[in-house]
C-alpha cells in the first residue's frame, strides 16, 4: 500500500525512494533499515548543536509535563518572557521588541505587515516593497512576493504582490547594486521597506555578498528613512560563523526575522524582532491600530523552552569554537576537490561550504541535483543540491573524519556524471 502523504519540494511521478528515518543522534541519522546518513545538511538549515541535543530534549521533556500549551492573545509565560528578554540582549541593538510565531515564512510574513502597518498608523501611503535579485524568503503568499519570481511560484503569480528587485552585487559590479537602491529610496513613491539576506543567499544557489555591501545597504535605508528588513531565517544562530550574520557588518536593522536554528533545530518556533519605534506606531488607545497577526502555538511553552535551552548551550559552551573547527575541516574539503575539471567557485562562509558544477542546465530543476542526491543516499550522506551547486551545512558536532568522508563521496559522484 503506497503512503498516503504529500511531501514537500517532492515530484511524486518520479517514483524516488524515500528512506523513512528512524532515529537520530548528532551528526546521524539511522534509516529504519539499519543503515546511516550524514546530515550534510542539518535537515534543512535547522539542525545546529547535532540531532537530539541532550540539553534540549531535556528541556522539551520537563516544559510538556508543566505546561504545554496556552493563548499567547492576552497571556504569557516564563519561557517566554525569558526568552524575548533573551533575544533583545543578543540581537543588535535597537531591536526592543519580539513577536513569536512558528516557520521562517510566517517570520518573514509578520516583518512585512509590520513595515506596511508602520506606515499606515502614521498616516503615510507607503507599500512598496524592495527586494534583492535571487532571493527567497518562503513559501507563503507575502514571502514568494519578496522571493525570486521563477518554476517554484509560477502557477500562484496571479496571487503576488508587486516588488522593485535590487541587482544582486556581483563581485566587482557591487555599485551597479548600491545605486540601484539609491535610486529606488529617492523616487517620490517612496518604499516601505527592503529585505535581504544578509551575506549569503540561501535557496538562491549559497550566493555570497561581503558586509561592506550588507552595510551600505542599510546606510542608504537608514538615509532615506526606509525601513531595513535583515531575514536571518538561515544565516542565524552561526552559519556565517557569527551568532548573527548582520554583526560582520556591523549592522542595527529595524526588524529581524529569526527561526530554524532558534531551538537548536528540535521544534518550530520563529521570531521577528522589531524597533521601539515600530512598536509604538501600532501602540494606542484605538484598538484599529492594534498588530494584527496570531497563530494557534503562538510563543508554545515547550517550544520556547527548547529555545531557552538552546540559548544556554550558545552561553556556557564553546560553540564558536566549533564553529571555527568545521570551518576549518570545511575549507579541507574544498581543497580536496581543487582542480576537478567539472567544479568551480568552491567558497565558504562560516559553516556553510558550497561548489559548482560546470553542467549545460544549472537552473534549479537540473537533473544533475537529481543524480547527486540518489549517489550520496547510496553512499550514506543526506545531501540536497540546489540545482548545479553542492552544498554543505552540517550541525556543528560533525568531526572533521565525517567532513572528509562527505567530500570524497561528494567527488565520486561528480566522477559519475555523464559529459
Amino acid at each position: 500500500m503506497s503512503s498516503p502523504v504529500w511531501h514537500p519540494f517532492t515530484q511524486h511521478g518520479l517514483g524516488e525512494p524515500i528512506p523513512q528515518i528512524a532515529s537520530a543522534s548528532g551528526a546521524w541519522l539511522s534509516c529504519d533499515d539499519g543503515s546511516r546518513l550524514l546530515d550534510c545538511i542539518s535537515s534543512w538549515w535547522v539542525i545546529t548543536h547535532g540531532h537530539c541535543e541532550p540539553r534540549i530534549a531535556a528541556a522539551i521533556a520537563e516544559q510538556a509535563a508543566t505546561l504545554d500549551q496556552v493563548i499567547f492573545a492576552g497571556y504569557t509565560h516564563p519561557q517566554a518572557e525569558a526568552l524575548a528578554r533573551s533575544l533583545v540582549a543578543l540581537a543588535p541593538a535597537g531591536l526592543d521588541h519580539v513577536f513569536f510565531s512558528d516557520s521562517g515564512s510566517t517570520a518573514v510574513e509578520v516583518a512585512l505587515k509590520m513595515a506596511l502597518g508602520h506606515w499606515h498608523n502614521r498616516g503615510e501611503a507607503r507599500h512598496r516593497i524592495l527586494v534583492l535579485e535571487h532571493g527567497y524568503h518562503g513559501d507563503t503568499i507575502g514571502t514568494m512576493s519578496v522571493g525570486a519570481r521563477g518554476v517554484f511560484n509560477r502557477a500562484y503569480e496571479p496571487l503576488l504582490f508587486d516588488v522593485q528587485t535590487v541587482p544582486f552585487p556581483v563581485a566587482g559590479q557591487e555599485k551597479a547594486s548600491l545605486d540601484a537602491l539609491e535610486s529606488f529610496c529617492r523616487a517620490a513613491d517612496k518604499p516601505a521597506a527592503f529585505i535581504v539576506e544578509p551575506l549569503v543567499l540561501g535557496a538562491g544557489g549559497m550566493l555570497f555578498y561581503p558586509p561592506e555591501v550588507l552595510r551600505a545597504f542599510s546606510e542608504i535605508c537608514a538615509q532615506h528613512d526606509v525601513l531595513f528588513i535583515v531575514d536571518e531565517v538561515m544565516t542565524g544562530w552561526g552559519r556565517t560563523g557569527t551568532l548573527f550574520a548582520c554583526e560582520q557588518a556591523r549592522v542595527e536593522p529595524d526588524i529581524l526575522c529569526l527561526a530554524k536554528g532558534l531551538t537548536g533545530g528540535s521544534v518550530p518556533l520563529a521570531a521577528t524582532l522589531a524597533s521601539a519605534a515600530i512598536f509604538e506606531s501600532h501602540r494606542s488607545m484605538d484598538r484599529a491600530a492594534m498588530f494584527f497577526h496570531s497563530s494557534s502555538f503562538t510563543a508554545n511553552p515547550v517550544c520556547c523552552a527548547a529555545a531557552n535551552a538552546n540559548l544556554a548551550i550558545w552561553q556556557e559552551e564553546d560553540v564558536p569554537g566549533r564553529i571555527s573547527a568545521l570551518g576549518h575541516a570545511l575549507d579541507e574539503g574544498l581543497a580536496s576537490l581543487a582542480g576537478h575539471r567539472r567544479l568551480h567557485d568552491a567558497r565558504r562562509i562560516g559553516a556553510i561550504a558550497a561548489i559548482d558544477i560546470l553542467v549545460p542546465d544549472g537552473g534549479y530543476l537540473s537533473d544533475v541535483a537529481l543524480r547527486l542526491r540518489a549517489y550520496a543516499l547510496a553512499n550514506g550522506l543526506l545531501l540536497r543540491p540546489l540545482g548545479n551547486t553542492i552544498y554543505l551545512m552540517p550541525p556543528y558536532c560533525t568531526t572533521r573524519a565525517e567532513i572528509a568522508q562527505a567530500f570524497a563521496v561528494i567527488a565520486d559522484a561528480v566522477d559519475t556524471l555523464p559529459d
